[in-house]
């Protein structure tokens, strides 16, 4: 399999990539799952982007997961995307810690 390195020129890659996550719901909803189906899938979507970010040498990734709009949601919803939140960081942060990659909160 290629590598992402070997498939893109170095040279012109930006130095900052903001995600906004949005649509993980609806992705799960088209394949007849409930929306936290997709919410709990994209832990491994940001997992992919974040090593691939330290693989090419990206030094700052934004993710916007969250927004004020998302607490309209049912409360039920909200609570479960807080629980995959706090699973995923809880399982995911040790290594990313050891891969260099440095976590700052806002908001």
């Amino acid at each position: 399999m290629q590598s992402i390195k070997d498939k893109l020129n170095l040279d012109q890659l930006p130095q900052h990539v903001a995600i906004i996550m949005d649509g993980n719901g609806r992705w799960a909803k088209s394949r007849g799952e409930k929306r936290t189906f997709g919410h709990k899938n994209a832990i491994k979507a940001v997992r992919e982007v974040v090593n691939a970010c330290n693989e090419i040498n990206i030094p700052y990734l934004t993710l916007y997961t969250f927004s004020s709009e998302n607490w309209n949601r049912p409360a039920e919803e909200v609570s479960g995307l807080m629980d995959i939140l706090a699973l995923a960081l809880g399982r995911e942060v040790p290594q990313l810690l050891k891969d260099g990659v440095r976590l700052h909160f806002v908001g």
